[in-house]
Parts: structure tokens; sequence; C-alpha cells
């Protein structure tokens, strides 16, 4: 017989007897997907584990099939974390390398094993084992990021710099209240994580193709052996349910945003015109024919990774928006999108810790850019509510006349004289240039959540003892 003749006839047996050909090569290479699913090996191999010792134990298979099938599956994990598998795209998935590897290594009793189950309840498993494990990767890295955050604003909890709408100078922050909203940011992002875990924490196997069985398996079982709190509810939903994957997805894309607008802040501020940070070496390259250049090409590559992600939540929300119930191929689709956006977070998350680690801040720069643009605006027009009695209204409009006589003599609010500012209103005094520096502004936001550096403080160990 030839090769060919034993890669159809092997095909064929998997498929079982409806068959009398094997697939041709356009089916073969639309319908395998052993090129992307077999990073599911290890879960694959776990669910297999736990299936067939409920079988055991429920007496729908002898305790002696069961060895043969723990022990081949531990060797098939071994040949393929040691790279001596052969994985064939005749078999088409993960599932079946394994299977025919099984039946190889054990004989008869690895046929057993796909009993009370299909590939429609397998593949679920192990694809919300793998979503799972890796919510748990992000959570930690999310954390990681959190606490280097944490590190920089305590470190410039009084560091005043900036605060922009619209890119354009508003008020005076201190660069450790900016750090705290992406602690925001990223703090929600954990949270999504969570919850995400929380909704899949279900587990499928038992459901099989999408009646559930006959056989009296025990999914209790098998749901706690394999670390889920139960075992999902309906057969038909547990095997066209991705919405698992599809709220990976919208975690990481959402992620990813808070990610990108970080990076796009690093960008900004690392370029000679605003000079606030410094990248290191380690996350920054230099131009082939421009000595002078250091690009901040981390940040820029973590910015463009979103479009990768959202890409990749869309690209599921499309294959998965007209399914009829229950299973369909369609669902093969999934993977491949939640394996990439899965590889570029990471990638993104590390990169940006490692940034913020790193980086050096120019506080001198922040300082001299703090007072640019009249950020001690709202100040003046707040003295003169408090102390001049004005409604906010008409302290606005003087507050706007004070910021027009600044820019025709061509200095800040805080270098009018006194005269100048009561040739514009009568009632203000000496006291009003208590509040028209920026440390003085900076300090008088004592708001709950404000930019003062004792409430920067205080956010920052109320984290900490949630990190």
């Amino acid at each position: 017989m030839a090769d060919g003749t034993k890669d159809q006839a092997s095909s064929n047996q998997m498929w079982g007897g409806r068959f009398a050909s094997g697939p041709d090569a356009i089916m073969e290479e639309i319908n395998a997907s052993i090129g992307f699913d077999k990073k599911l090996y290890a879960q694959d191999i776990r669910g297999s584990i736990a299936h067939a010792t409920m079988l055991a134990k429920q007496g729908i298979i002898s305790a002696e099939d069961k060895d043969k099938i723990v022990e081949g599956l531990n060797t098939i994990l071994s040949e393929i974390q040691e790279g001596r598998f052969e994985f064939s795209r005749k078999l088409e998935d993960i599932h079946m390398n394994i299977e025919a590897r099984l039946a190889t290594l054990i004989g008869p009793a690895a046929g057993r094993l796909h009993t009370a189950r299909s590939r429609n309840d397998q593949v679920a498993l192990d694809f919300r084992l793998w979503v799972k494990e890796e919510l748990a990767k992000n959570e930690a890295m999310l954390s990681d990021l959190i606490a280097a955050l944490l590190n920089k604003a305590e470190e410039h909890a009084d560091t005043v710099m900036p605060g922009f709408t619209h890119l354009q100078t508003a008020q005076p922050v201190t660069f450790g209240h900016h750090c705290m909203a992406y602690v925001e940011m990223f703090g929600r992002d954990r949270a999504r994580v969570r919850h995400a875990i929380d909704h899949l924490d279900e587990s499928p196997i038992g459901a099989a193709a999408l009646a559930g069985t006959g056989f009296a398996i025990d999914r209790h079982m098998t749901a706690q052996a394999l670390g889920f709190r139960e075992p999902t509810r309906n057969s038909i939903d547990t095997v066209s349910d991705r919405d698992f994957a599809l709220e990976f997805l919208s975690v990481a894309a959402i992620c990813a945003v808070h990610l990108s607008r970080f990076a796009e802040e690093i960008v900004i501020w690392s370029t000679p015109q605003f000079g606030f940070i410094r990248l290191s070496d380690a996350f920054s390259t230099g131009s082939s024919i421009m000595p002078q250049k250091k690009n901040p090409d981390a940040a820029e590559l973590v910015r463009a990774k979103t479009g990768r992600i959202n890409g990749s939540l869309v690209a599921l929300l499309t294959v998965m928006k007209g399914l009829p119930l229950a299973y369909s191929k369609d669902m093969q689709e999934d993977k491949e999108q939640v394996f990439d956006a899965a590889e570029n977070l990471e990638l993104a998350l590390a990169a940006m810790a490692g940034m913020v680690r790193d980086m050096t801040v120019r506080t001198d720069r922040m300082r001299a850019a703090a007072g640019s643009g009249y950020s001690t605006a709202t100040d003046l027009a707040d003295w003169l509510v408090r102390e001049a009695g004005l409604p906010f209204r008409d302290a606005h409009h003087v507050t706007g006349r004070a910021v027009a006589m600044a820019e025709e003599k061509a200095c800040d609010l805080a270098d009018l004289s006194l005269s100048d500012l009561q040739s514009i209103h009568a009632s203000i005094t000496e006291k009003v240039f208590d509040v028209l520096s920026v440390d003085a502004s900076v300090a008088s936001r004592v708001s709950f959540g404000g930019t003062a550096p004792s409430e920067v403080r205080k956010q920052i160990a109320w984290w900490r003892s949630r990190n």
C-alpha cells in the first residue's frame, strides 16, 4: 500500500465509515486546524485525563483501560514538550493527532477515550482552559504594570506638569496624578479580566455533540478535576458558545486602547519639543541615516498592536453573528484571532511596564511647561468667586480679560502687577498672588481624587493595599 493510501486510510478511520474516500487537497487545506490549534495540546491532554478518570469511576470504562489511557497521554505530553511529536495535517486538528498517537501507543483501549464526548465539547473545553490560563497571565501582568505606575507616581507625587484638554494646556497637575490616571484605567482592565474568568468558569465537557449523552457520566467530577466552578447547564449552548473568547477579545481590545493612549503620550513627551521624559536605550532605536535620532519605537509598536487586537475582536464578532445553534465549522476561525490577540497583548503589557520603570522624568521641563498657556486662570476665577464674591460667570469674564492683558504684555498671569489686575476689577487684592503659582494651584486641589500631592499619596496608598 502506498504511503498516500495509508494516510487516506488513517483519515477515513478517524472520520468513520460514512466516507468512502479522503478529502482532496483543497478540502484538507481549508479544513485543517492543526497549524494553530496544536497550542491546545496541554489542555487537550489534561481534559482527556480528567474525562477518562471520570469514565472509569462511573464504570463506563475499566480501570485497566483508564490506566493505559492516562499513561499513553502522559507519554504524548512528554513527546510534544520535547519536540519529538509529529503533527499531521491529514489528521486535521490537535484532538485527532493525539488520539491517533494514543492508538499507536496503547492499542484498542485508546478507542474508549472518546466515549460520552464529542469533538464539539472537547474543543470547547480545551479552548476555555486556554483562555482561562491566558486571562490569569493578563491579570498578573496588569498587576505588574500597576505596580510600576504606583512606584513612578509615588516618586513624582509633587512633580508639577501641565494638564491638558484638547492637547492644550488646561491646569497644572502633578506627574504622579497623571500616572494614577493610568492606574485607574489598568485597574478597570484587571477587574474586567477577573470578571471574564468568573464568567467562563464552567466546564463544557460532557455536553457531547449538542444533546448531552446517555452514559451515566459525572460532569461535576470533571468540572472539579479541571478547576472549574461547575459544569455548564445547557448542552446546546455549551458547544455553540464562544462568548468567553469574545469577552477575552473585548477585554484585550479595551486594554490595548488604554495602552495605546499611554504609548501616544510617551511618543509626544519624548519629542524634543516637549522633552518631558527620556526613554532608556532598551526601548528606543536609532535612525539609519540621522545620527541624532532616538526613536520611541517600543511605544509606537504598542500603539500599533491595538489595530491587530481590535481587528481580532471584529473578526470573531463577524464570524459568530449569523450562526444557528449549535456547532458550525465557522467556529474553527476563533482560535487564530484569540491566539494572535493574546500574544500581542502580552507583548504590549510587558513593553509598557518596562518603559514605565526605565523612563527618566525631566522634572525641569515639566515644571517650565506647567505654567505655560495661563494654566492658573481657573485658580484666578475661583479666587474671585471665593474671596471677592463674584458669580462664577462674572469671574470667568474678569479672568478672560486678565489673560488677554497678559498676552498683550507677553507675560504669565503671576507676572501681572496688582495695579494691572485691579484695573480689571477693583476687588482684587495682593492675596490673589497666593493662587497664581503652579505649586499653589496644585496644592489647592484637595477634593477627593484631586491632583494635590496629599490626595495623590492617599490614592497611591489605597491602590497599594489592593494590588
